[in-house]
């Protein structure tokens, strides 16, 4: 008899988007699930300058995701595995091709900007000074203004 492989979910959306939140709920209703969060791999040979990668066209090829891919695989065709679900907490949705062969289907959180820097404020700033966090706010001002620029 056939082994039945896992349906694999991704969770998708912004920085502060609600992926994990998200994620956390589905791998805690789900039965037979497991979940995987991007945030826990290192990706050797990926663009460490995230502004600059998105700048320079946000090509989702540059990221080398063998080690999230390799456990993703693992999980896939292990030999008497009993997952039904593997839940991913992964932002790049289809766009990774070497990925995008491994996933069931894709769920892209539609969060509203403003929304997701409150979110990602809260979640990266709750126990610091207020100045890293306007910093943090003044930086992806900054950042905005020199995009609009260049379209």
């Amino acid at each position: 008899m056939l082994q039945q492989k896992p349906f694999v979910l991704a969770v998708s959306a912004v920085s502060g988007g609600g992926k994990t939140t998200l994620v956390k709920q589905l791998n805690a209703t789900l039965v037979k699930s497991k979940a995987l969060y991007f945030d826990e791999y290192d990706f050797d040979d990926s663009p460490k300058d995230i502004c600059e990668w998105v700048e320079s066209g946000a090509d989702h090829s540059q990221w080398n995701l063998t080690p999230l891919i390799n456990h993703l695989k693992s999980l896939i065709f292990a030999e008497n595995q009993s997952l039904k679900y593997i839940i991913l907490d992964y932002p790049f949705a289809y766009r990774h091709k070497a990925m995008s062969e491994l996933l069931n289907f894709t769920i892209f959180i539609d969060t509203p900007l403003d929304v997701a820097l409150c979110r990602r404020i809260q979640r990266d700033y709750k126990n610091t000074k207020t100045e890293r966090a306007h910093a943090f706010v003044g930086n992806k001002v900054s950042f905005r203004r020199t995009s609009l620029r260049n379209i």
